[in-house]
């Protein structure tokens, strides 16, 4: 036919077609892996630093509380050196007096004695008995580091050594010492804080008699209040290491703006069913005391 030019198809030029769309779809198919995989390495890339911001938020928050931990603890630490000073001076004042009342209970019989009591400052303290009339006007006078007991119904002063300190005042578990205060638990004791107390609840504070002092207990522990630092109780440790009697400090009462326990019962360990009991029913603080009174002269004329 005229015009018409019939050529035969080449199977070259077929091939390269089928060729070329052969690796535009293998190249297609690749990007298509690639983008997964930069997707899923992207993924475990955030996954790494969302897991690396967690391990260092938690290691934070363990520091965090940690601090917090150790802050509390030096928190509920007390100084116990201001805790055994207010102890030792917990009834003083340029001039204090008080009206007492000592119960002394044992599985036989219970005996009530009214006693009255001047002290001036750390060193010096009269103690006069009131009643009941058998003992009425034995008085105890302590200065400085001497101590004397007057007894009526012999007329006689009779002077108390210092390795008498320890024993028995009146027949009660107060001692001489309990009474007139001679020894200080700030400075005849090393002291040490031993932890919290759960019962009662409180610091404990734990003091041992120092080698040079004579007439001590061996170890004192004493729990404190958290709430107003004050005592609560003591338990008295003899030279071998046992507890010989038990001090609690009870019915916290102001007197003169000054906050004090005014029961304090003192149990022995070892003889069942005895017990004392001193109430203060009266303090009066910073009250003028003349030097007179403190006087061996005066203790025989105190009924």
């Amino acid at each position: 036919m005229a015009g018409t030019c019939n050529r035969p198809v080449s199977y070259f030029w077929i091939l390269g077609v089928v060729l070329f769309s052969v690796v535009a779809v293998l190249l297609w198919v690749g990007d298509g892996a690639s983008g997964e995989q930069r997707s899923a390495e992207r993924q475990v890339s955030v996954a790494g630093t969302e897991d690396a911001r967690d391990a260092d938020t938690g290691t934070l928050d363990e520091a965090l509380e940690t601090d917090a931990s150790d802050v509390k603890a030096i928190a509920d630490t007390p100084d116990v050196k201001h805790l055994l000073r207010r102890f030792d001076e917990m009834y003083q004042s340029p001039g204090t007096f008080a009206e007492m009342e000592v119960e002394i209970v044992t599985l036989r019989k219970t005996r009530t004695m009214r006693v009255r009591a001047w002290s001036k400052g750390e060193d010096t303290a009269l103690l006069v008995i009131d009643a009941p009339p058998r003992d009425a006007g034995t008085a105890t006078l302590r200065v400085g580091n001497n101590l004397w007991n007057y007894l009526p119904k012999i007329s006689r002063t009779i002077r108390v050594p210092p390795s008498m300190m320890m024993g028995s005042w009146m027949g009660s578990d107060l001692t001489n010492d309990d009474l007139v205060r001679e020894s200080s638990y700030e400075k005849d004791y090393a002291s040490e804080f031993a932890g919290s107390s759960t019962d009662p609840s409180g610091w404990r504070v734990r003091l041992d008699a120092r080698p040079d002092v004579v007439g001590l207990w061996n170890t004192v522990e004493i729990v404190f209040s958290r709430d107003n630092e004050l005592p609560v109780q003591v338990q008295y440790f003899d030279r071998k290491g046992r507890l010989s009697r038990t001090m609690r400090l009870e019915e916290v009462k102001e007197f003169g703006r000054r906050l004090v326990p005014t029961v304090i019962t003192i149990v022995p360990e070892r003889e069942e069913g005895r017990r004392t009991q001193l109430r203060y029913l009266h303090v009066e603080f910073d009250v003028e005391l003349d030097d007179g009174m403190f006087s061996l002269s005066h203790l025989e004329r105190s009924r």
